[in-house]
């Protein structure tokens, strides 16, 4: 196994921290409800909390990340999530719970930012769309195990079983900790930051013997273009980034307005609503996560050779059919039986092998070296607003103007992601970090 290979896995497993933590709240959330009594606003409040956080992570992840380093930022965000873990599983009330979610949100939004920036840096050209997937991968394997973890749990009958389900994530929130510590720092920021040629030269060599000196000129030069902005507002806040700023807006915006946290968080919930038994939601929740994983890893497969564009126009399609149908089983009632869980999986399919892929490749890929933290930041925190908006208010509108019109609206804004697919977004594949840069920005 290569360096870079193994670099790229201990990475990830701050992706796995990302799902395990987005998904393992679905199996808890109705034990929550009904240990505290919650009503739907407050209910939908302390499920969604984390993802406020998550937009905390997101906006701010991006500065640790320019200032002290990728790989030491990756160490205090496995520090929050062993922190989250522990202090949600022992939580007393309503109140501290909210707290530690939150915390939980931070650690998850701030390694949106950070682990796709990190990979995306140690890799080449001909295999960055794999590697920074891997990152994706590791989240739909995090999300697998939540599912599979939350219903063992509930076979075995434990009191305050829920507080078990949140309580395991503490452990590979440990084992990420320490396992960090062993990466190298990026050569790309060492050498912006501090200069530190032979750091970056000695890092680039193990990432790519035969041609690490071309890629350290490359990056020399492209960063010496860079350095004559000197303001952020000057370098980031200016037309000459409009059109990466508004792909990474749009590509995150679509993310979510597809409806997919809705379908992590609430899945069973979902399935309950079209006629499941209990602990038949809990099991279908786990062929979600099998879905994912499969569909994400043939996603992996396929994005550095049929490219990032190819792979968001099936997942657009796939979407609008599924959910379009989803919404029309709800409208007409007919509900009974597999037909909403088989469409949840062609959705999460579409999802996994698309947008899932896709998200965090591009959105790396398409800023240069020297605003990159902060363009990730600004398409994560983008993601994670409407991710927020939407599981804060799901259970609410689904009570009150059904999920039928929820998975109409969802489907609509499908067809307008498609339309954004068609028209505006560049193919990425193949093409140096460099390269990239010269050809997005707008001068």
């Amino acid at each position: 196994m290569s360096k870079v290979l193994q670099w790229a896995i201990i990475i990830s497993l701050g992706g796995f921290l990302f799902g395990f933590d987005t998904a393992v709240i679905s199996g808890a959330e109705q034990a929550i409800q009904k240990e505290w009594g919650l009503n739907d606003l407050m209910h939908g409040f302390a499920i969604a909390v984390a993802l406020y956080g998550t937009l905390v992570g997101a906006i701010f992840g991006g500065f640790p990340s320019d200032r002290i380093g990728r790989r030491k930022t990756l160490f205090w965000i496995a520090i929050l999530f062993l922190v989250s873990a522990i202090g949600s599983a022992l939580a007393p009330d309503v109140y501290s719970f909210i707290v530690f979610r939150f915390i939980g949100g931070i650690a998850v939004g701030a390694s949106s930012v950070t682990a796709p920036i990190y990979i995306s840096e140690i890799s080449q050209a001909q295999n960055r769309g794999k590697l920074v997937a891997s990152f994706q991968l590791n989240l739909v394997l995090g999300i697998l195990m939540a599912y599979v973890s939350n219903y063992i749990i509930s076979l075995l009958s434990l009191e305050n079983s829920w507080r078990w389900m949140m309580g395991v994530e503490a452990i590979p929130a440990l084992a990420f900790a320490l396992l960090v510590r062993k990466l190298p720092r990026s050569p790309r920021w060492v050498l912006l930051k501090h200069g530190a040629e032979e750091e970056a030269l000695d890092t680039l060599r193990q990432i790519n013997a035969n041609n690490y000196k071309e890629e350290f000129e490359a990056i020399k030069v492209s960063m010496a273009e860079d350095a004559s902005k000197s303001s952020l507002k000057e370098r980031f806040f200016s037309k000459k980034f409009s059109f990466v700023i508004l792909l990474a807006f749009l590509f995150a915006f679509f993310n979510q307005l597809s409806g997919i946290n809705s379908v992590i968080y609430y899945a069973p919930r979902i399935f309950r609503d079209a006629g499941l038994g209990s602990e038949s939601s809990l099991f279908s929740t786990v062929g979600i996560g099998v879905v994912n994983l499969i569909f994400t890893l043939i996603g992996m497969y396929l994005i550095d050779r049929s490219g990032r564009k190819k792979l968001m126009l099936i997942g657009s399609i796939g979407y609008i059919i599924s959910l379009f149908f989803i919404g029309r089983a709800f409208d007409t009632g007919e509900t009974e039986g597999s037909i909403v869980p088989i469409l949840s999986f062609i959705f999460i399919a579409s999802h996994a092998i698309g947008q899932g892929a896709v998200i965090w490749v591009f959105i790396s890929e398409i800023f240069p070296n020297r605003v990159r933290a902060f363009g990730m930041s600004l398409g994560s925190s983008t993601h994670w607003v409407f991710a927020a908006l939407i599981t804060n208010f799901f259970p609410y509108f689904t009570e009150t103007v059904g999920p039928a019109t929820i998975f109409y609206f969802f489907a609509g804004m499908m067809v307008l992601q498609l339309l954004f697919v068609i028209f505006l977004m560049p193919e990425t594949k193949g093409k140096s970090l460099e390269d990239l840069s010269k050809t997005l920005l707008k001068e």
